[in-house]
């Protein structure tokens, strides 16, 4: 089988229903994947399961808040009953609410840890023993998941510090798992991408998003697209099993 053909294989995408994991689905779709796309908004989730069939791929839509653990795992259940197996996790669903730690509302906090943490780690351990089931077996003998951070996990600023503090414990979370499982051919990577042309920003009130407007993240000459991310992730799940692909890092030095 080719290094960069992903036919017969599984995929899940969480936040599909926009930007990066929309782009992304279409992306692995179009390597021959069957993705399946998760999100909470069944319309448009729905619009981009007939958008990559009518361009010849197949995908299944599956609504699920996965910042519910029962809803994470059913996700998961409802994916591998319907599909038969699963081959790709791609953990990408993330909420990005700014503020200072003095008057930011605890319910914005609340609400970053249970989709950019709580979310990612409840699909995890729900996809785990099937990626390594995929991985033993000889279609690609290998199974990945990618978790999409930022470059906020790596580096700190004023207001950012609770969704610092969410992004620097994906990048933790990520290497530990790496170390446990990568000699079971399930690799484990992160992408730490800058500025996304996405609609992250407009989650922030208006205070924020006005302040973000006149910042350095806003004003920079071309934003990255959320197709040059699904690009950097197809570029890692289909590595041939011999190419140990652990991390691979993408840090534009404008903040995301």
């Amino acid at each position: 089988m080719a290094h960069n053909n992903l036919t017969g294989t599984v995929a899940i995408i969480t936040g599909a229903s926009s930007g990066i994991g929309e782009a992304t689905a279409k992306e692995l779709a179009g390597l021959g994947a069957t993705v399946a796309v998760v999100a909470r908004r069944q319309d448009r989730l729905d619009a981009l399961v007939a958008e990559i069939e009518a361009a010849g791929g197949s995908a299944l839509a599956v609504t699920a808040d996965i910042t519910d653990r029962a809803a994470a795992e059913s996700a998961v259940q409802t994916v591998t009953d319907r599909l038969g197996r699963l081959d790709i996790l791609v953990n990408n669903a993330g909420l990005m609410l700014l503020g200072s730690v003095v008057e930011q509302g605890i319910e914005e906090w609340e609400r970053m840890i249970a989709v950019n943490q709580n979310g990612l780690l409840f699909m995890t351990k729900a996809a785990l023993p099937h990626l390594l089931r995929a991985a033993e077996d000889d279609l690609r003998g290998v199974a990945d998941i990618v978790n999409i951070s930022s470059i906020a996990g790596r580096q700190a600023w004023a207001n950012f510090a609770a969704y610092n503090m969410t992004k620097f414990g994906v990048n933790g979370f990520t290497e530990a798992l790496r170390q446990e499982i990568t000699k079971k051919h399930v690799r484990v990577g992160v992408l730490e991408p800058g500025a996304v042309d996405t609609e992250l920003i407009s989650h922030n009130n208006d205070t924020i998003k006005n302040d973000l407007a006149v910042s350095d993240a806003e004003n920079i000459p071309e934003k990255l697209q959320p197709e040059d991310i699904a690009e950097s992730i197809a570029y890692m799940v289909t590595r041939h099993r011999r190419s140990s692909i652990a991390e691979l890092w993408a840090m534009p030095t404008s903040q995301a």
